[in-house]
């Protein structure tokens, strides 16, 4: 079906994507998920053909585009068949990255920008600790003013790209905010891969996402130059906060994608295994079941594409963006089950690509606020 918020600009880029995609990652991407990582030269590849700053300025080596362009970046990557690659790069140019461009100063933008976009440098976003995980307010990670640094001490867990990357977008509590208003006092800071003090502690074994390295962090006292805090101090929870909303759209468009892609790989198969004298297609309890995925998954297409086009124009989107990733999230995880369901004991084994999805897709309704945290999120704003 066709959808009006995308330009003949957008569909080309698409169409340089999908190219890519099937060319230069999909063949690849079985490996990386066994090696548990992604090579140096993927991130250096999508830099060269413009893909890792598509919305960013264009006097940092960006491609000058809109939030949009990042949307289809999603969608087709989300067709390569590992959720870990595809979630990687999103964390890299979604979910850290622009709070660069929205809040660096331009010494922060002009060291750092380039080698993001170039792929040189990979970008990892530092918030969830042992103790906490949607609360962002409850942090408990530190940094100490001494001088013209900060003494940064703390740990931070599943932090994706966090086993090899470059650039760690870390948030640590400042100060103490009054009571009921713990999110005050937090702030935002640049840390560099290799810095004294700061250590992959753990590299993280996952259910899914297999080709994405994931990681606990550990800092004692690292040393943090002022110049690395990103933003205001003290007013870090406020500049997430504005950037959830491109983060959790990202989500969903992941797993909507992945979902799809799901759905095209069930109808191939039914219509290929035979059952019975005919082909599983011809089926009408199969048949029906190919309907409800289809329609559940159209329905949340236009709920993402709405938040997705509200975020685009700058407009508030927070009810919106939250039923889209609620929605969009649990149908993925339906379709999940139900493809897997359709292939049989095709579907259990890992040569089927339904099987690799079934185990990434369950990370989107965690990821990135809970499915509970969205309906909260949608409640109080309907009932307070």
């Amino acid at each position: 079906m066709k959808h009006n918020i995308f330009t003949a600009e957008h569909e080309m880029l698409r169409k340089t994507i999908r190219a890519f995609v099937e060319k230069e990652v999909a063949p690849q991407v079985a490996a990386w998920e066994e090696a548990g990582r992604i090579p140096r030269e993927f991130w250096r590849r999508m830099g060269q053909l413009g893909l890792l700053g598509l919305d960013f300025p264009v006097e940092y080596g960006g491609g000058g585009g809109d939030f949009l362009s990042s949307v289809v970046l999603g969608e087709e990557m989300a067709r390569c068949r590992s959720g870990g690659v595809a979630f990687s790069v999103l964390v890299h140019t979604d979910m850290s990255s622009p709070w660069l461009t929205r809040y660096g100063t331009e010494a922060q933008k002009r060291k750092h920008l380039p080698g993001i976009i170039a792929g040189e440098t990979v970008c990892a976003l530092g918030i969830t600790e042992p103790g906490t995980g949607s609360d962002m307010a409850a942090l408990s990670t530190r940094a100490v003013r001494r001088g013209d640094h900060y003494l940064l001490s703390g740990s931070k867990i599943f932090i994706t790209n966090g086993v090899y990357g470059d650039l760690y977008f870390v948030a640590a509590r400042t100060g103490e905010g009054p009571p009921g208003r713990r999110h005050e006092g937090i702030s935002m800071f640049l840390v560099e891969r290799g810095w004294p003090g700061f250590t992959v502690s753990r590299r993280l074994d996952k259910m899914g996402m297999r080709a994405s390295d994931t990681a606990a962090l550990a800092f004692e006292n690292c040393p943090v130059p002022v110049e690395n805090l990103l933003g205001v101090e003290g007013r870090g929870f406020q500049q997430l906060a504005a950037g959830l909303q491109r983060e959790r759209t990202m989500a969903a468009v992941l797993a909507l994608s992945g979902a799809a892609q799901a759905l095209e790989d069930t109808v191939a198969y039914l219509r290929e295994r035979q059952a019975f004298g005919e082909p599983l297609a011809a089926k009408q309890a199969l048949r029906h079941r190919v309907a409800d995925m289809a329609t559940e998954i159209e329905a949340a297409r236009r709920l993402v594409y709405h938040a997705a086009a509200l975020y685009a124009a700058g407009e508030a989107c927070i009810s919106e963006v939250s039923m889209a990733k609620l929605f969009a999230t649990e149908v993925a995880n339906r379709v999940a089950y139900h493809a897997v369901q359709l292939h049989g004991g095709y579907g259990y084994m890992r040569e089927f690509h339904v099987e690799g999805f079934f185990r990434d897709v369950r990370l989107y309704p965690i990821a990135s606020g809970t499915s509970e945290v969205m309906r909260e999120i949608i409640a109080k704003r309907l009932l307070t």
